[in-house]
């Protein structure tokens, strides 16, 4: 969830944002701190990088860090795509029954 929020976010996504995104698609509560430790976990395996912006005075001089979502994240992405796909597929209890 946190690939495809940043995703989402595009080249300006950041923590507050990504969250946010999750709230709102995932409809469930996301904690902060919980997102920027599984950026640095994806940054850590390279599926995302990050930057650093400009300090700002609405954030009483703290930088927003940005990231972006690699190449090899996005594979990651469209893998764990088809996975899921392939898992609905098939499953007699998720079919529409019709009357």
């Amino acid at each position: 969830m946190i690939l495809l929020a940043i995703l989402r976010g595009g080249d300006e996504a950041y923590g507050v944002q990504i969250a946010e995104e999750i709230e709102v698609t995932g409809g469930r509560a996301v904690l902060l701190g919980a997102v920027y430790t599984a950026v640095d976990r994806l940054e850590g395996r390279r599926l995302v990088t990050s930057r650093t912006g400009r300090p700002t005075p609405e954030r009483g001089g703290r930088a927003k860090r940005f990231f972006t979502v690699t190449p090899q994240g996005l594979r990651a992405i469209k893998d764990m795509q088809r996975a899921l796909v392939s898992l609905w597929t098939d499953v007699p209890q998720l079919k529409e029954k019709r009357t």
